[in-house]
């Protein structure tokens, strides 16, 4: 009758693998407590371009966390990312700038001192919705957990822009800025 399935509607299912290997909680400690408590933003660079960029403060690849991914998110003037989707949700923290997602064909506006939130599964794309200033966005995503969870679908349905955005030629990120008071 062919290979039959595992799954059997009857039968016990493992939902989350256990995790193997040498673990030691006070080695675990030891290096936890070693780890930067405090990540300087001034020692990180935005990476990307030409229309968004992004500066990463921790995911668990850094080892400095475990559940969170958190980044800084500055789009060009007239600016967009690509279009995607995932599982995980993102909360955006608009620092500063003007703009508006699509969010699964429907258009959410926002602005300095706003959150826009993704939900599971929703189809997406950020814009800078201003020609002549930048915006920037905190952003906090749950990822790593999904990650673990084995729920690993992210599909790009559009790409970023390699062009820079009509009037943004030669755009640079605020790097090197001195005033954060958003």
């Amino acid at each position: 009758m062919g290979i039959e399935s595992h799954y059997h509607s009857k039968k016990d299912r493992v939902f989350v693998r256990g995790i193997q290997g040498h673990y030691n909680l006070k080695e675990e400690l030891q290096r936890l407590r070693a780890l930067p408590r405090v990540i300087k933003g001034k020692t990180l660079k935005f990476v990307d371009g030409p229309q968004s960029y992004s500066k990463h403060f921790g995911e668990p690849e850094d080892g400095v966390t475990q559940t969170l991914h958190i980044h800084l998110e500055e789009y060009a003037p007239g600016g967009r990312t690509q279009k995607h989707g995932h599982v995980n949700e993102a909360a955006f923290y608009i620092l500063d700038g003007r703009g508006y997602e699509i969010h699964d064909g429907i258009r959410y506006d926002w602005q300095a001192g706003d959150v826009a939130i993704v939900h599971n599964n929703c189809v997406h794309q950020h814009f800078n919705g201003d020609p002549d200033k930048p915006a920037r966005l905190l952003v906090l995503k749950s990822k790593p957990m999904f990650l673990f969870l084995n729920m690993l679908f992210q599909k790009t349905v559009i790409p970023k822009p390699t062009e820079p955005a009509p009037g943004a030629e030669g755009y640079q990120p605020r790097n090197d800025e001195s005033d954060f008071n958003h």
